[in-house]
C-alpha cells in the first residue's frame, strides 16, 4: 500500500492487477469496538482504468455493503492525474489521454462514500476492510484498503467498588472534564455531595487537562473516596470522553447518570429522577438556565422549542434530551456502548437518547432539577440548542442568496450533507443493528424512512412533509428537516452533474469531502477515536 499526501489529508491507495484504483481518504481507526454492531463512515475515490463501475460495495471482506454513493465527480483527483489536460467548462469527458494511471479519464467520476457496518463478534479479531466493484461487463474487482483490529466491546475497564449493606441503590455518576473553570467545578462537586440520595459514586474521566488545572481538580476531590478520577492519556474530545466515562461505570451501580463539569445540581436531583423512572429506560428533567454567577436567565430549558421524548423520528432529526438532566438503567449501557465512531459533531446525549427510546420508553420530570450554567467556555449552550434557523424568506429569497453567494451556499449544503446527513445515516445504521429486535413497527418504520430520505423519493417526501409539523406547534426539531433537505439536494445535484459529464473542475461539480468540523468548545481533536488504548 502506498500513500499520497495532500495539503489536507493522507490518502491510502491500493491498486489491483485488474485495474481498480482505490484511495481511502477517511481516517481508519486502528482499533474499533463493535459491541452489538457498529458502523464507520468511509470515503475516498475508486475507479477502474478500463471500465465504468456499476456498483461499489465497502466493508469487511465477504460482508461488504453497498456504498451510499459512488461515481461522484472528483475534479481534484482528475486534475492531479491529468495536469496537462484542460477541458472547457461543461465539456463531456470522452477523450483519451496519455496518463498511464487513468488512460480513459475514468478518475473524474470516482468519488464514493459508504456507511460500513460491523457485525457483533465474540473475541478480538483483525478484519480486512475491502472495496469491491462490479464492472460494466459483469465482472468484479476488489482490493483490501486496510486492516482494523476489532474488539467485542469497550476497551476501558469498569471501576470496582463495594456496595455492602446499602439500603439505597447505587447510582454511578459519570462526569467528563476538560480544563474546567475551578470555581464552577468546585460548586458542581459540592452540589453532588449535597444530594439527598446518598448512595452514589462519581467517576471523573478527565480529557488530558492541563497539569495545573488537573492538580486543582485533585485538590478539590482529595479525601472523598466517592470520587474516582481517571485521566485519559490523550485528547479525546467531549463525545468520546463521555463514552470513556460511561465505560468506567462500576458493575454494582444499578443506575447511571451524567454530569457536566460546571453545572449545579439541586439537592433532590438524584432522588427525584429515581422516583420518576418507573418502567422507563431513561428519565430526564427540565433545567433552570443561569449565567456563571448564578443569575437566572430562564426558568425552563424549553423557552424556544417544544420538548420531545416520544417521537423517534423527531429525535433522529434533532435531539431534545440533555445528558446532564438524565438518569437511566445500567443495562442500557449494553446497547449504548461503544459509541459509533465520531463523524462530524455528534453528541453523546443524542446517541444515548436514541438508544433509550428505540429500545423502550423515555419519561420526563416537568420541573428543573439542576442549574444549567451558560458561559463562554460551554461546549454547547442553551441559546444555541434552542436557536431556530434563519427566518424563511421564500423561494425567491433563497434563490437570490444562491445567485449572490453561490460558493458559500453550495459549500454550506455540501458540509450539511457530509457531516450531518451522513452522521444521521451512521446513527440509524447502528441503531437498527443494536435495537432492531426491540423496536416497535412504528419505530422501525421511522428509522427506515430516515435512511431512505437520502436516496429515495418516498423518503425525501416524508422529510418534506415533516416540515409541516411546525404549523401544528410541533417545533421540537426547530426546522432541522430543511437543513437536511438542502444537504440531500446538494448530493443529488452534484450526482446529476457527474452523470452528464459536466464541469471537470469548479466548485459546483466537486464531491470531495469538506474539512472536518472542529468539536464545539474543545478545539481540534488530534485523533479519530473509535476505541482507545489504556
Amino acid at each position: 500500500m502506498g500513500t499520497l499526501t495532500s495539503q489536507t489529508r493522507t490518502i491510502h491507495r491500493q491498486e489491483d492487477e485488474a485495474g481498480l484504483d482505490v484511495r481511502v481518504e477517511s481516517a481508519l481507526p486502528p482499533r474499533l469496538a463493535v459491541g452489538r454492531g457498529n458502523a464507520l463512515v468511509v470515503w475516498g475515490s475508486c475507479f477502474h482504468r478500463r471500465q465504468r463501475i456499476r456498483e461499489l460495495r465497502v466493508g469487511v471482506r465477504g460482508r461488504e455493503a453497498p456504498a451510499v454513493a459512488h461515481a461522484m465527480p472528483r475534479p481534484d483527483l482528475f486534475a492531479a492525474l491529468h495536469p496537462t489536460l484542460n477541458l472547457p467548462l461543461a465539456a463531456p469527458i470522452e477523450r483519451d489521454d496519455d496518463s498511464e494511471e487513468d488512460p480513459l479519464l475514468m478518475s473524474y467520476r470516482s468519488g464514493f462514500w459508504a456507511i460500513t457496518p460491523f457485525e457483533p463478534i465474540d473475541e478480538p479479531t483483525s478484519a480486512d476492510l475491502f472495496v469491491t466493484a462490479r464492472l460494466e461487463d459483469g465482472a468484479s474487482a476488489g482490493t483490501s484498503v486496510g486492516q482494523i483490529e476489532l474488539a467485542p466491546g469497550p476497551l476501558q475497564g469498569a471501576i470496582a467498588t463495594r456496595n455492602d449493606g446499602a439500603s439505597e441503590p447505587l447510582v454511578g455518576i459519570c462526569m467528563a472534564t476538560y480544563n474546567p473553570p475551578v470555581d464552577l467545578f468546585r460548586r458542581q462537586v459540592e452540589s453532588i455531595r449535597s444530594q439527598t440520595h446518598a448512595n452514589w459514586i462519581c467517576v471523573v474521566s478527565d480529557d488530558d487537562s492541563a497539569p495545573a488545572r488537573f492538580a486543582e481538580m485533585q485538590r478539590i476531590l482529595d479525601g472523598d473516596p466517592r470520587f474516582v478520577v481517571s485521566r485519559s492519556p490523550c485528547r479525546l474530545g467531549y463525545y468520546h470522553n463521555f463514552e470513556r466515562a460511561l465505560s468506567l461505570t462500576p458493575p454494582s451501580a444499578a443506575y447511571v447518570t451524567l454530569a457536566d463539569q460546571d453545572d449545579r445540581w439541586h439537592p433532590e436531583k438524584l432522588e427525584a429522577l429515581l422516583r420518576h423512572l418507573g418502567d422507563a429506560n431513561l428519565v430526564y428533567s427540565d433545567a433552570r438556565i443561569v449565567d456563571r454567577d448564578g443569575r437566572l436567565l430562564s426558568n425552563t430549558y424549553w423557552s424556544r422549542r417544544r420538548n420531545n421524548y416520544v417521537n423517534l423520528a423527531s429525535l433522529l432529526v434533532a435531539n431534545t434530551v440533555t445528558g446532564a438532566a438524565s438518569l437511566f438503567r445500567r443495562e442500557l449501557l449494553e446497547l449504548v456502548l461503544p459509541f459509533p465512531p465520531r463523524h462530524g459533531s455528534p453528541y453523546h446525549d443524542h446517541w444515548l437518547a436514541l438508544v433509550a427510546l428505540a429500545s423502550g420508553r423515555i419519561d420526563y420530570v416537568d420541573r428543573p432539577l439542576y442549574d444549567y450554567v451558560q458561559h463562554q467556555d460551554a461546549a454547547i449552550g442553551h441559546a444555541r440548542a434552542n436557536a431556530a434557523g434563519p427566518r424563511p424568506s421564500g423561494g425567491m429569497g433563497r434563490l437570490r442568496r444562491l445567485v449572490r453567494e453561490p460558493r458559500s451556499t453550495w459549500a454550506a449544503w455540501q458540509g450539511i450533507y457530509f457531516w450531518e446527513v451522513c452522521r444521521g445515516l451512521q446513527f440509524a445504521t447502528v441503531l437498527e443493528r443494536r435495537c432492531g429486535d426491540r423496536m416497535s413497527p412504528r419505530k422501525r418504520r421511522a428509522v427506515r424512512l430516515f435512511v431512505d430520505s437520502e436516496h429515495s423519493p418516498r423518503g425525501m417526501a416524508w422529510l418534506c412533509l415533516r416540515r409541516a409539523r411546525r404549523l401544528a406547534g410541533r417545533n421540537e426539531t426547530l426546522g432541522a428537516e430543511r437543513a437536511l433537505l438542502r444537504g440531500i439536494a446538494w448530493r443529488w445535484a452534484v450526482g446529476l452533474m457527474a452523470r452528464r459529464g459536466l464541469l471537470a473542475g469548479g466548485f459546483y461539480g466537486d464531491a470531495s469531502v469538506p474539512p472536518r468540523p472542529t468539536e464545539p468548545g474543545t478545539g481540534p481533536v488530534t485523533r479519530h477515536v473509535g476505541t482507545r488504548r489504556g
